[in-house]
């Protein structure tokens, strides 16, 4: 056992070093290598992905697999090869499998190099610039409404990098969210479209007006001033780990609401939200506080377990999160290539059991009920915050509250599948050649089979963006619930 040990770890360590550190955005590969890697990519997901054929028949999958394969007659770079990858991997319509780069260009494009200068927020019909990194510009500002980008409409453009990004079923909130988070709709816009010094855009500004401007690529190192300015003291190991909890979860108190607003932003190990959970329902329940507010717009996931734990807290009946829960396989022929694999493989071999389907099911989940928390459970009205981000485990606890009398989900659809999805192990696939990276979901989970695939969780209350709202940095989805909170009848 100790020498199998032993060999498991060397394989390891050989693996993560194979990659070669140095990163040059503009090295090419040739196609006789990419189609090695791509190799791998194609057969390790027809082995293993659980949901390959969930949305896309495999007839219409082999089809794309043969588009992506013919991209590769030429010689590609590393981001070119990627774009590969993603548009197939959009077909698979599972949000939880997607591409991005090799450790090399994610330490290298962490720097300071040239890029396009927008960030946007999207959703149907409607692309608002929300920041500008060129400072300096005063016709291309917060608030303008893109009409088209180098001559491309923008609706033309979005349609164009939905191509090239996940989401469970056929779910468009969670693509349109994916655009408008942090730096995305840059980065993939220079990915796909090519980046220029100058770039011609047409606008309607905030007065109603039509204009056209010429945008410059955002220079960081032109943008820095020469003034050399001593850096801001860096905080403390405990005063950085608390910001990080912070920004993870946190509770607001408002007693003349007589409301607590929690932040949830993660269910991903390490933020203490076991603590957290005990201490905010036990101060509710202290204060006597008639409603709760849980915030999940920002929540991709992460712990079913903590999940289950936060649901527990709320729910007034016992609930279950899985119908079906299953792996297809045990073992892999290109395990190496995965990241975690010898803590995957005992979860599987121990955990799981071959059912008459063939398939390894983790009984422990299937048609489980949970039980409420007795002590300090929450019997107030809950309102559920939701939007494009709410993925996963998130969607989870969503799902498992929703058509309880007293929580009201108020926002857009989830980003994660109503019906199921395809997760709860997830390691990184690392490709030998290029060192590009690609999600392999392990398992399939149908959360509710009665329930219709391709779609997120629905809100009964809908609080959809608008111009005005964005412009003014307004939480049009907070406001809705204060709203929906004032005109409770009192008791």
């Amino acid at each position: 056992m100790k020498n199998l040990t032993l060999s498991l770890l060397i394989v390891l360590f050989l693996g993560s070093c194979a990659v070669s550190k140095n990163f040059t955005p503009s090295k090419k590969y040739s196609p006789e290598v990419l189609k090695e890697d791509y190799s791998v990519f194609r057969n390790s997901l027809e082995e293993s992905h659980p949901g390959l054929y969930w949305y896309t028949p495999k007839d219409s999958m082999d089809y794309y697999f043969e588009i992506g394969k013919n991209k590769l007659a030429d010689s590609l770079t590393e981001g070119g090869f990627r774009n590969v990858l993603s548009y197939v991997i959009s077909k698979i319509r599972c949000g939880h499998t997607t591409a991005r780069g090799s450790k090399a260009a994610a330490t290298y494009f962490g720097g300071q190099s040239p890029s396009f200068p927008l960030f946007i927020k999207a959703w149907p019909d409607t692309v608002m610039v929300t920041a500008n990194l060129n400072r300096k510009d005063s016709n291309v500002t917060r608030g303008v409404i893109l009409k088209s980008i180098d001559g491309r409409p923008v609706n033309f453009i979005v349609d164009s990098l939905f191509s090239f990004l996940s989401a469970d079923g056929f779910n468009t909130t969670h693509k349109y969210q994916t655009l408008s988070n942090g730096s995305t709709f840059r980065n993939l816009y220079t990915s796909v479209f090519g980046v220029k010094q100058k770039t011609p855009v047409e606008f309607i500004d905030t007065s109603g007006q039509l204009r056209t401007a010429t945008l410059s690529l955002y220079n960081p190192r032109a943008d820095t001033p020469r003034i050399r300015v001593a850096p801001p003291k860096p905080p403390s190991k405990k005063e950085r780990k608390r910001f990080e909890l912070e920004a993870a979860r946190s509770l607001r108190i408002d007693t003349a609401m007589s409301t607590a607003f929690m932040d949830v932003n993660t269910f991903t190990k390490g933020s203490s939200l076991r603590s957290f959970f005990r201490k905010s329902f036990k101060t509710i329940k202290e204060l006597n506080l008639q409603n709760l507010v849980v915030d999940m717009r920002g929540n991709g996931g992460g712990s079913v377990t903590l999940s289950n734990l936060l649901t527990k807290y709320i729910a007034d009946k016992p609930f279950k999160i899985a119908d079906s829960l299953y792996a297809l396989r045990r073992t892999s022929d290109y395990g190496k290539y995965r990241s975690e694999r010898f803590f995957n493989w005992l979860f599987v071999q121990f955990l799981t059991r071959k059912k008459k389907d063939g398939n390894y099911h983790f009984g422990l989940y299937e048609g489980k009920n949970f039980k409420p928390k007795t002590k300090n459970n929450f019997n107030g009205t809950t309102y559920i915050l939701t939007g494009g981000n709410t993925f996963s485990a998130a969607s989870l606890f969503t799902k498992s509250l929703k058509d309880q009398d007293d929580v009201i989900v108020v926002g857009e659809e989830t980003g994660g599948g109503v019906y199921g999805n395809s997760a709860w192990l997830l390691p990184d696939v690392t490709l030998p050649n290029t060192g590009v990276r690609f999600r392999l979901p392990l398992f399939r989970l149908v959360i509710d089979k009665e329930e219709e695939k391709g779609h997120g969780i629905l809100p009964e209350v809908l609080a959809l963006p608008t111009v005005d709202a964005i412009r003014r940095n307004k939480d049009y989805k907070m406001e809705k619930v204060r709203e929906l909170i004032r005109a409770k009848p009192s008791k």
